[in-house]
């Protein structure tokens, strides 16, 4: 921990002291853990900033700090005000990410916030009973690792539910914004009920598919799982004295900065009585640069998500803004009748919109197809590696709990962590058995939701799915990358192309994707948090109990959440407006592709397609083979992709988020490190939770009663000469 002045006010000292003894005495940085390899490199998900080294024997014991304390039963783990909690922060942590999801596509973790909040509102709930005497449990770091799995589980699902990609992308709202396959064959709008009976047959299927690997991959192989590992010292760091100190300084910072959000988010309501009104219009770099969509939105949204966010994520993001809408756009509207037809709109996919549209889908693709083959590479070759290591003892494959001939000292932490892990045991008959169970229900149920999604199709899917799952996690664990996403937009090529248009292939495709990246997220998800009970004495029965709540939990929120969203703001999906759901056009468009081809293309996109395809893969060969001095600088394809379609301004709100936390930490690295996830989880949370009464005002037809919009000198002399006459 970096050294402090006497002069630092704020009680630095006692600020480093309490993050230093979080952990046994032994220092540990941490950041919001990024869940994915969309997420490490800022698109469909937030990156974050996490280090967490990998079990030391030599290191201070953490366990010790806890070994006069027992350990609950798993049952005992399972609390009612664990779970109560679970669902209030699962409403809240949904609603922010959903509208993440309908904005900009890029949605940090939020696993730090899960946490803290859990342990604050369980601490507050703990001490009102015990003043009255009716205490009988006190609040355990197994309890708030229950309640940060059930939370984290619920609020995935709003993510890997599709609400912004590959479901609603399958509406005629859309549709209609797309080349083609508009016929009813190829749409399916939003509706309550088939959206929850689809989740609840798509979700639960990953929990089930690598349950009796959980051994191998946490206590054998002991994969690192760096989301998991930060997520478990943030927890244990909570429950020592010194700890919960600094969380509760950590929850005020948090509370502060929430309820400046939120109150800022309702003082701009106020101004928002039209189309392109309010502060979010604000030309603050001028009327050109904002028809370009270059101006600060005063969002304390994407402020926050760029404290969390790693700098070289903000920064990539603005420059793939400003090489979009500050150079590639204006120079293409200059063809306009030569490359694309001159009587149509800019917002059309036979216009300049296909060119802003196609090549960020090739700069995903290109990022994704390398980033796909990496991981896969590394995973293999670590498997190997892992198999060919343990074959000098013995590869372990049961869950009798028999330990594994080594040579290597086992330290304590390690030794009492893997004596609870294996205490409690799941059956795997249960993962089986259900397996199939749920595999049959969705394969006889699913065709009955999208009567085009044929049974063959989810069968085979069902069968591959188990082999990319292990694949997902086990990469996971070694680079913390979850590559779900990319599984899916390969679904939706294999399955669409399979069916064919005629067929309703593009339904087919984003159906089939929904279907592959739930398995595959969740299934990866599990594992993240066997690490984290792993590394808190969670017994691992409690955790997928918690993982199976959490998930029921959001298969219910999650749609109700985007219902609201929905029904209360008109406009949402379309582009240029408050929810344009960027990556909704995206997903289907790719699906068209996967059935279609590139037909329908205007001249030369197809051909700067595959430019920035070609580019993509050649920047991250290039980051990866050069040295860590020079590839730290290196862009992100990924990240550079999201403002090519809905333009820069929310990349100059995540800039200034990022200068903030650059300048604080250059002034004060300690306050810096211990409350900057608190202050952007405030600006975050206070933000996303406006959204709820502004949608209640919405569907109420309360409008706002003053419009803030801004004019030309030459404009606003007509407006007042026609006012005059």
């Amino acid at each position: 921990m970096a050294q402090h002045t006497a002069a630092a006010a704020g009680g630095d000292e006692e600020v480093a002291e309490a993050a230093a003894a979080a952990v046994g005495g032994a220092t540990l940085r941490h950041r919001h853990a990024g869940k994915g390899a969309e997420e490490e490199h800022g698109a469909e998900g937030g990156v974050g900033r996490n280090a967490a080294g990998a079990d030391d024997p030599d290191a201070t014991s953490v366990e010790r700090v806890f070994a006069d304390k027992a350990v609950p039963s798993w049952r005992e783990q399972l609390t009612l005000r664990a779970f109560v909690v679970s669902a209030l922060l699962s409403v809240m942590f949904s609603v922010i990410v959903m509208k993440l999801n309908l904005t900009t596509g890029i949605i940090p973790s939020l696993n730090v916030s899960a946490g803290l909040l859990g342990f604050f509102f369980v601490r507050l709930w703990t001490s009102a009973v015990e003043r009255m005497g009716l205490l009988r449990q006190p609040f355990t770091r197994q309890e708030n690792t229950v309640i940060q799995t059930c939370v984290v589980s619920a609020y995935g699902i709003a993510f890997s539910g599709g609400f912004g990609s590959y479901l609603f992308g399958m509406s005629e709202t859309i549709a209609k914004q797309a080349t083609e396959a508009k016929d009813a064959q190829n749409i399916k709008d939003p509706h309550l009920g088939w959206m929850i009976g689809f989740l609840f047959l798509v979700s639960f299927i990953g929990l089930l598919a690598l349950v009796p690997l959980r051994k191998i991959m946490i206590v054998d192989y002991k994969l690192t799982y760096p989301s998991g590992t930060a997520t478990a010292y943030l927890i244990n760091g909570f429950h020592t004295p010194e700890g919960a100190k600094l969380a509760k300084k950590q929850v005020k910072t948090l509370g502060k900065y929430f309820l400046f959000s939120f109150f800022w988010g309702f003082f701009q309501w106020f101004f928002t009585a039209g189309d392109d009104c309010g502060f979010k219009n604000f030309p603050t770099l001028g009327l050109e640069a904002y028809k370009n969509r270059f101006f600060f939105d005063f969002s304390p949204t994407y402020v926050g998500v760029g404290m969390i966010c790693p700098y070289i994520v903000n920064v990539s993001v603005l420059l793939g803004g400003i090489l979009s809408w500050g150079v590639m756009w204006p120079l293409i509207a200059k063809k306009k009748g030569s490359w694309y037809p001159a009587d149509i709109p800019d917002s059309s996919l036979h216009g300049l919109q296909a060119y802003r549209v196609f090549i960020s889908i090739a700069l995903i693709l290109g990022d994704g197809l390398y980033n796909f083959l990496k991981v896969l590479i590394r995973t293999i070759a670590g498997f190997i590696s892992m198999v060919q290591n343990n074959s000098k003892g013995m590869l372990p494959v049961s869950d009798n709990g028999m330990s594994i001939s080594t040579t290597e000292a086992v330290s304590f932490d390690d030794e009492r962590r893997t004596e609870i892990f294996l205490k409690d045991q799941i059956p795997k008959s249960v993962a089986y058995g259900g397996y199939v169970v749920v595999a049959a229900l969705s394969i006889g149920t699913l065709p009955e939701i999208f009567p085009q999604l044929k049974w063959y199709y989810i069968l085979v899917a069902y069968v591959v799915a188990p082999v990319l799952a292990f694949c997902n996690a086990y990469g996971s664990g070694l680079t913390d990358w979850s590559l779900a996403s990319t599984y899916g937009k390969l679904a939706i090529f294999v399955f669409g192309a399979w069916a064919g248009l005629s067929h309703g292939g593009v339904l087919v495709g984003l159906a089939a994707c929904g279907v592959m990246m739930s398995i595959v997220s969740t299934a990866s998800d599990l594992m993240q948090d066997f690490k984290t009970g792993y590394l808190t004495l969670a017994s691992p029965r409690s955790m997928f109990i918690s993982q199976v709540i959490g998930t029921g939990m959001g298969c219910v929120i999650a749609p109700c959440v985007f219902w609201l969203f929905y029904k209360a703001f008109s406009n949402i999906g379309t582009s240029g407006t408050e929810y344009p759901a960027p990556y909704a056009i995206v997903y289907r468009n790719m699906a068209i592709l996967g059935v279609d081809g590139f037909d329908s293309l205007p001249e030369n996109c197809l051909t700067l397609c595959y430019i920035f395809f070609a580019a993509a893969i050649a920047i991250n060969l290039i980051r990866d083979l050069a040295p860590h001095k020079v590839s730290r600088f290196i862009p992100l394809p990924m990240a550079m992709a999201i403002p090519f379609y809905i333009g820069s301004y929310f990349a100059i709100d995540m800039f200034l988020g990022s200068l903030i936390l650059f300048v604080w930490e250059k002034l004060n690295k300690t306050k810096a490190d211990a409350f900057g996830p608190a202050v952007a989880s405030g600006l975050i949370c206070g933000d996303g939770i406006w959204t709820l009464p502004q949608s209640i005002l919405a569907l109420a037809k309360v409008k706002p009663p003053i419009c803030m919009k801004f004019l030309s000198r030459a404009a606003n002399a007509k407006v007042d000469s026609f006012l005059a006459g």
